[in-house]
């Protein structure tokens, strides 16, 4: 495949049956290898399931969908085969060999555990081991109709095996060929409406062609189950891009509260007292400034909690945490406002109760943006030629209090091993914030004279000269 990638810039893979899985597999691991050489497309043919819920979730996250196109014909029971593994007849039959080899009788029973196993779980009333990803072309001797909804999929894959037949089930599967001849655009053009009734809306239209095009009737239960099915996808995918945009405008509602604490921490930065931002929210009075601040971090914070809440309900578009507009702006958010968050544990004294903020007082939003940034390909610093608006470790003055804390424990200390890590422990954390003031990777309220940090390395470079006096 290498060698085929340095003569070509696309490649696509194609299957049949099992053959079809093994082609998603291998397609699977050029995306994850090789994606930014050449791309790839994967078309599958009567091709079984191979993922659940969770693997079909990675690949919408990943943006990989898109790469796959699984063509399942009307009546073939191959694609819908591992959702019946409950009896031996099912799980063992894995192969069309072995399905084509058994029993009139074997394969009728086959047919009905597969059409009832499938009916309960396109209803909700039972979950799956396998699950759909990617696009699913469905194909008819009437047309054909593509979905990349996974619960549409079931419930397709259901409703157009109801009318067929273990005979047909196995004539379908071979197929293929004479399916996709038939599938050209000129086909679509060129039909009419079943009954020549044309449908009042565009959209009706629509979904009077898919019915026509999956061998579905457009009257009767089973149609009208499907019209729900089709409905409700489009719902689905419609709120969850919905819920994005809402979520954007959010966003730009709640920017002036941001731009205020921007505006917060230049005058700080800038102040007469040469405490900087960190210093100043936490020795902070009772002024309008300071409150209006203390206020809008906590509304910035329920804006980010509800945005995560929406996407962990699945109300979000899949690859939502990848898009780099919300990464950029959680990062920012992140190394802007976090600051604020340690000042106020350890300004409350939140710490001699519950511990120090890394281990027991940082919010699970910090963690998840953490995350996101890091997974996205953005956490390498580039070279600055100046100090940064914002610290790029928006945990470093939570780093700063522990240090500061243990330089008074070290002091007396009389176990030796215990005071060995503790010296230890101040002097990796001065090394490495020597090395972020030396990348410029932190604001210059850090540098400030009347800082914690500040403080830290007078206290720091005290406690060394006096060395002697402290070490048991």
């Amino acid at each position: 495949m290498v060698e085929i990638m340095n003569t070509t810039k696309s490649i696509v893979i194609t299957g049949h049956s099992i053959g079809g899985a093994i082609a998603s597999l291998l397609a699977l691991w050029l995306l994850c290898h090789l994606q930014s050489i050449c791309s790839v497309i994967c078309i599958t043919f009567g091709s079984p399931m191979f993922g659940n819920d969770s693997f079909s979730r990675a690949i919408l996250q990943e943006r990989w969908a898109g790469h796959f196109c699984h063509v399942v014909s009307q009546h073939d029971i191959v694609p819908r085969l591992f959702f019946a593994p409950s009896t031996p007849l099912a799980s063992s039959s894995c192969s069309f060999q072995f399905i084509s080899h058994l029993s009139q009788e074997n394969k009728t029973e086959l047919f009905r555990v597969v059409l009832d196993s499938l009916g309960v779980v396109s209803k909700g009333e039972c979950k799956s081991s396998f699950w759909p990803s990617g696009s699913y072309l469905f194909c008819t001797n009437i047309g054909a109709i593509c979905v990349d909804n996974g619960m549409l999929v079931i419930k397709l894959l259901y409703l157009t095996l109801l009318n067929g037949s273990p005979s047909s089930s196995l004539e379908d599967h071979l197929g293929y060929a004479n399916f996709i001849q038939k599938v050209h655009w000129q086909f679509m053009e060129n039909r009419s409406f079943m009954g020549g009734n044309l449908p009042e809306s565009s959209y009706e239209a629509g979904i009077t062609l898919a019915l026509e095009s999956l061998g579905i009737a457009s009257h009767g239960l089973n149609s009208e189950d499907a019209k729900e099915a089709l409905k409700k996808a489009k719902k689905l995918g419609r709120t969850r891009n919905l819920n994005s945009a809402n979520l954007a405008i959010g966003l730009s509602k709640i920017n002036p509260l941001r731009a205020q604490i921007e505006w917060y921490k230049a005058s700080c930065d800038n102040s007469g007292d040469q405490m900087g931002y960190y210093d100043s929210f936490k020795q902070r009075g009772a002024s309008k400034r300071d409150f209006k601040v203390y206020l809008n971090r906590i509304k910035l914070a329920q804006f980010w909690d509800s945005l995560i809440d929406k996407l962990e309900a699945n109300e979000l578009p899949y690859d939502f945490h990848k898009r780099a507009k919300w990464v950029n702006a959680a990062q920012f958010y992140k190394l802007l406002v976090e600051p604020l968050d340690i000042a106020e544990y350890y300004r409350s004294g939140i710490h001699r109760v519950k511990g120090h903020y890394m281990q027991h007082g940082r919010d699970r939003r910090y963690k998840i943006f953490d995350k996101w940034w890091s997974e996205n390909g953005t956490d390498h610093p580039t070279a600055r030629s100046r100090f940064a608006s914002s610290t790029q470790d928006s945990c470093f003055w939570a780093h700063v209090e522990e240090a500061r804390e243990r330089l008074v424990e070290v002091r007396a200390e009389a176990d030796a091993r215990k005071f060995i890590e503790m010296l230890e422990d101040i002097t990796k954390f001065d090394q490495y914030a020597r090395r972020l003031i030396e990348n410029k990777e932190v604001s210059l309220d850090v540098l400030a004279k009347n800082s914690s940090y500040t403080l830290f390395t007078k206290e720091w470079k005290e406690f060394q000269s006096q060395l002697q006096l402290f070490q048991p």
